[in-house]
């Protein structure tokens, strides 16, 4: 295991701590860096690298306690797994864009390369807990430890990191692992499925369907378009939800445990309650119903 500077790994739940946004070690970077435009998620345009209006001295947003009575909800989904503060403290040392504007291009450049890294370490970091994928443990760690390379270089090199090439590569293991621990999951099974007639697969389009308390144990959802889908009570135990789109999806009293490749994005995008059971390691939203 590794420490650098204060990042220290000794599991992969450990690691798992850090991939977390920390709006108080960075340079409000997801707020400067990144464009939006009007839309649902926000009541007005902003172009890459330039400040949001909102965005204090400090680095703090001004709004944050409003941001969806505002018309921002897309900022309330949002989060950058850590990225933000890696960049800010790490990849820059400290060095924010207004003490050095002629890096601040850089910076800005940098970060969602760093976010995509973050993110497959989220990934990577969950497949690495999944007793059921012991067998292709090795690859996955060597898969972890070369993203965590990738991390550590300058932000010329991470400039020239081929992010797509990587993430592919991952993804096979990410299959992989996805199979091996649905599979296992229905081996173990006992009595009947009743799974939705709906269609379920990679990428289906489950926009504004009627699956209340459908049966969607172990289904491959890999980028499935779930946006307003009515899913109250429904079990989605063991289900692969990577990439997944729940956008105002109702998951209120859905059955999340053992949901695999689950953010906090997703759970911020969709609409749950104090019943619906999530994953372990997030957090249930703030604009949540009780």
């Amino acid at each position: 295991m590794r420490e650098n500077n204060e990042f220290k790994i000794d599991s992969s739940g450990e690691l798992r701590d850090h991939l977390q946004g920390d709006c108080e070690n960075c340079f409000g970077l997801c707020c400067v860096a990144l464009p939006f435009a009007v839309s649902s998620d926000f009541a007005a345009d902003k172009d890459a690298g330039t400040p949001c209006p909102n965005l204090q001295s400090d680095f703090r947003c001004g709004v944050h306690t409003t941001l969806r009575d505002r018309g921002f909800r897309g900022c309330t989904v949002y989060d950058c797994f850590g990225a933000g503060q890696k960049v800010s403290q790490d990849t820059f040392g400290g060095q924010h864009w207004r003490q050095a504007p002629e890096s601040a291009k850089q910076m800005y450049e940098v970060f969602p390369v760093m976010w995509q890294l973050h993110e497959l370490l989220w990934y990577l970091t969950e497949a690495l807990m999944m007793p059921a994928a012991q067998s292709i443990y090795g690859e996955l760690q060597a898969a972890l430890e070369e993203t965590l390379r990738l991390t550590d270089l300058s932000p010329d090199e991470l400039l020239r990191v081929e992010v797509g090439l990587h993430r592919a590569e991952v993804n096979s293991l990410l299959l992989q692992t996805s199979e091996l621990v649905r599979g296992e999951a229905r081996r173990r099974h006992k009595g009947p499925l009743n799974p939705p007639k709906k269609k379920l697969g990679r990428g289906a389009d489950l926009i504004g369907a009627n699956l209340k308390g459908a049966d969607m144990r172990y289904a491959n959802l890999r980028g499935a378009y779930l946006i307003a889908a009515d899913l109250r009570g429904a079990d989605l135990r063991a289900a692969d939800l990577i990439g997944a789109d729940f956008r105002d999806a109702d998951i209120r009293g859905a059955d999340l445990t053992g949901s695999l490749f689950v953010t906090q994005v997703q759970l911020n995008a969709a609409k749950g309650d104090a019943a619906t059971k999530l994953p372990p390691g997030l957090e249930r939203p703030g604009h949540w119903s009780a």
